[in-house]
């Protein structure tokens, strides 16, 4: 029987950058990790006690048996995180020039989807409930299925801030 999510393992790349953009875009903040025979940061919500939900791997592991580090999901379509403060995170993400999609219907929780920088598309839902609805952004619907909206040029900035 499940019970919940544990982790979502990612492969990098480039360890510095992936850092940075969750730390710096998402708040998220390091986790302790074991001394594993390879690079990787372990992340976590900035909550007293959380988990480290997103364990991070680059170097050679990242890598396996095809020799070079893979990008995007895969079959895996996209991972839901939760998060606070839609029209912020929103503004953040627009601020740092990556692109991004949205959902901002009434009654439903508002989703804001952007990529991380390995080409993970990352659905970022909001269930606070503000007073009106987030004013859509035009040309920003999501739509599923739909990738051809990621720059991996945008997070070279990431790079750089590590």
């Amino acid at each position: 029987m499940v019970l919940n999510l544990f982790h979502v393992a990612i492969r990098t790349a480039d360890l510095e950058a992936t850092r940075a953009f969750y730390r710096n875009v998402l708040g998220m903040v390091e986790a302790e990790r074991p001394n594993l025979p390879f690079p990787g940061a372990w992340l976590r919500p900035p909550v007293a006690g959380a988990p480290a939900i997103l364990h991070v791997y680059a170097g050679e592991a990242a890598s396996g048996s095809e020799g070079a580090v893979p990008s995007g999901g895969a079959a895996v379509d996209h991972v839901s995180l939760t998060v606070t403060g839609f029209e912020a995170l929103r503004e953040r993400v627009r601020a740092l020039g990556l692109d991004w999609r949205e959902q901002c219907r009434a009654g439903r929780p508002y989703q804001l989807f952007v990529f991380d920088p390995s080409g993970i598309l990352l659905e970022l839902t909001c269930d606070e409930q503000a007073e009106a609805v987030p004013a859509p952004t035009p040309g920003k619907q999501y739509r599923a299925g739909w990738r051809d909206w990621f720059d991996p040029a945008a997070y070279r900035q990431f790079s750089q801030a590590a």
